[in-house]
């Protein structure tokens, strides 16, 4: 069954509550970066346009509630007021900004809405039985609202109270955004076109266990680069220097290579630093030749030839997690080659599932060159572990 999408509720004279993700990055109370606003957009110009009051809630950062003097700071660091400035700037409406997560200015500010208005709550993080899921909070926001859309991917995998706790008592839909994240990780994941490759990057294996065994079981290739790929050498028995080394992880790594077999793909060559923040010597190596006193920092060429020729025909491509120290231009070729690569495969449903590779992808203007880059990093890799979102699980299945 398909969850219900925001086009299939009355919202004319509703008050809808709407999840967003505005987790932007804040710096001298400037956005650095509106990415996200933006990409909330599409379901909040729907909303005004239909008539209805549209109600928003977002975290944004963290807040400390164990100590009062660290709690205090956070919420002064993590304000929402510059994103409700920012938003006016974008959208044809009038955006009111309360600084408050629960009380009578709440209540009144919304009790007078027009349609076709905004509200932004203050940081639902400010409220310390949000990441608990508190269900009286839950409770307290469903009753300012008629109707809960969810459009914030990046939180639905966390039960808290605006994502699990709202819904629990509406009627629910998700946003464009969230309907388009499931319609391409469901299509690239669920039922993909084969033959299916991941490619799984990173720093550590311990960061995607399950991962890695759910793309076992489903994908046709493996593809493993990122820091990860060292603690894989050394389960091979090879050197690898002071590159990352999860020595925990060794065991797990062969266990997954006994299973993987020649589904698992590893770097067959891998540049290399004297070291990581001032090298005075690069170089690039057989896997199996990483000298003392050396860390691997990306892949090699021989490497991306691999990759290349194991991508030849694919028609769905999975990718999470970066090939090397992407942010230093000197370790950024393997990731840029990736992009590449993907950019290029014909017919190929190509998908990032967020988090630095995304990032990366962006940076290197690779924005337009892939079927999707999700926006939600953590909840795309629990997606790719096949677990359940408890943010989208909760949205009502259309009748």
């Amino acid at each position: 069954m398909a969850k219900q999408t925001v086009k299939d509720l009355n919202v004319t004279g509703k008050r809808v509550l709407v999840r967003v993700d505005f987790n932007v990055p804040i710096k001298e109370g400037k956005i650095t970066n509106d990415n996200r606003i933006q990409a909330a957009l599409p379901t909040i110009n729907y909303l005004i346009e239909n008539g209805a009051k549209v109600i928003l809630l977002s975290h944004l950062g963290k807040i400390d509630h164990k100590d009062p003097e660290k709690t205090a700071a956070d919420k002064k660091k993590n304000n929402m007021a510059p994103v409700a400035a920012r938003l006016a700037e974008l959208v044809n409406a009038k955006v009111t900004f309360i600084p408050e997560t629960e009380g009578k200015d709440l209540e009144d500010a919304i009790a007078s809405m027009n349609d076709g208005e905004i509200i932004l709550m203050q940081n639902t993080r400010y409220e310390a039985g949000e990441s608990k899921n508190d269900p009286e909070l839950g409770r307290y926001w469903a009753s300012l609202g008629d109707l809960y859309v969810s459009d914030a991917f990046g939180s639905v995998h966390r039960a808290h109270a605006s994502t699990v706790g709202i819904p629990t008592h509406l009627p629910s839909a998700c946003g464009f955004l969230v309907g388009k994240e499931i319609d391409n990780l469901s299509a690239a994941i669920d039922n993909p076109k084969r033959p299916l490759v991941a490619i799984l990057g990173g720093a550590k294996v311990s960061d995607k266990i399950a991962v890695i065994d759910n793309l076992l079981k489903i994908a046709d290739k493996v593809i493993i680069g990122g820091g990860m790929a060292y603690t894989f050498f050394y389960a091979k028995g090879y050197n690898v220097g002071t590159s990352l080394l999860e020595a925990d992880k060794v065991d797990l790594a062969k266990e997954f290579m006994e299973r993987g077999k020649d589904k698992l793909v590893l770097p067959i060559d891998t540049v290399i630093a004297n070291d990581f923040s001032n090298p005075t010597e690069i170089k690039t190596v057989d896997s199996s030749e990483i000298p003392d006193g050396f860390m691997g920092l990306d892949i090699g060429e021989k490497t991306i030839e691999l990759f290349k020729n194991e991508l030849q025909g694919a028609k769905t491509v999975v990718w999470n997690g970066p090939m090397g120290v992407f942010e230093d231009p000197r370790f950024a070729n393997g990731t840029e080659a990736v992009c590449t690569i993907l950019s290029e495969l014909p017919d190929a449903m190509t998908v990032i599932g967020g988090g630095d590779s995304a990032a990366a992808a962006i940076s290197m203007g690779f924005a337009d060159k892939f079927t999707h880059i999700s926006t939600g990093g953590g909840a795309s890799l629990e997606y790719m572990e096949g677990k359940e979102l408890p943010g989208i699980a909760i949205i009502q299945e259309k009748e």
